[in-house]
């Protein structure tokens, strides 16, 4: 296998939106060619997502509609990171307030890319056992439904494409991965 390794180099950046939640520019990059390209950057402060896992095989999952998408998804319970936010704590933050969940143990399931072509979103995953119900606590502006599934059932949902968001499948599927290798 060929080991050249490919880039591209900052040459200017424009901002063109500051919002709450991402930041919009537009920048002119060196090709390694030696030809220039314009690239349109989202940038963004990044996500953590929590798999809480029962004992009993069960996971919990969170049915949120999704105004960009204009439909209710099934997704991991997760959130978006603070500037300099500490991912884990975040996580388990979202375990509580999505869920109504506390945990003794976490185990990283890494972090993944959701879009690599525009985006710089890094979104970081952990399962939770042996959890324990505590208040469920919405944010104001916060609306979902935490319901518990059977693994097996929402890896068929991910399979039949039922779900479709990235770091749900992610999470699933890694999830599935552990415990047929028999780490988990």
């Amino acid at each position: 296998m060929e080991k050249t390794v490919h880039y591209e180099k900052t040459l200017t950046s424009e901002v063109l939106f500051e919002g709450r939640v991402i930041t919009l520019t537009k920048d002119t990059a060196l090709l390694e060619n030696g030809k220039t390209a314009e690239r349109e950057v989202v940038h963004h402060h990044g996500g953590a997502c929590i798999l809480p896992y029962f004992e009993d095989g069960t996971i919990c999952m969170v049915r949120q509609f999704r105004y960009a998408m204009q439909q209710e998804l099934w997704e991991l319970p997760a959130g978006k990171l603070e500037k300099g936010e500490d991912p884990f704590e975040a996580a388990k933050r979202e375990l509580g307030e999505e869920c109504g969940l506390t945990a003794d143990n976490y185990i990283s399931l890494g972090q993944f890319f959701p879009t690599v072509g525009y985006d710089t979103e890094v979104i970081y995953t952990w399962v939770a056992t042996g959890l324990h119900k505590t208040q469920l606590h919405l944010d104001a502006d916060e609306f979902l439904t935490p319901d518990r599934v059977p693994l097996d059932k929402a890896y068929e949902m991910v399979m039949s494409g039922e779900i479709r968001d990235g770091k749900t499948i992610a999470g699933i599927l890694k999830l599935k991965a552990l415990i047929a290798e028999g780490r988990l």
